[in-house]
């Protein structure tokens, strides 16, 4: 899920630049956050079920102890490193 969507932004801001001239600032996606902390779970555990990281990784992102505890105890059930995913839970909710 998050490939095809990192694959859409990417496809979109490089029809941008060429429409524009090359001169085009893009924002940071909405779930810059989420995205982070998938990605510093797979960095670490390429293994890891897709489909359950990105669950976790946006349950955290709605911020509050109570979302990054619920966070950290789901990748924790699929054998994330503790310091892996208590730094990826804090991620998706900054």
């Amino acid at each position: 899920m998050f490939k095809r969507v990192i694959a859409a932004a990417g496809g979109i801001a490089l029809a941008l630049a060429g429409a524009l001239g090359g001169a085009v600032a893009t924002a940071p996606a909405a779930s810059a956050s989420p995205m982070s902390c998938f990605f510093r779970v797979l960095e670490s555990n390429p293994e890891a079920d897709l489909d359950l990281v990105e669950a976790a990784c946006l349950v955290g992102s709605v911020g509050g102890p109570e979302a990054v505890h619920l966070c950290y105890s789901e990748l924790r059930g699929l054998y994330v490193p503790a310091v892996v995913a208590m730094e990826a839970c804090r991620a998706a909710a900054d």
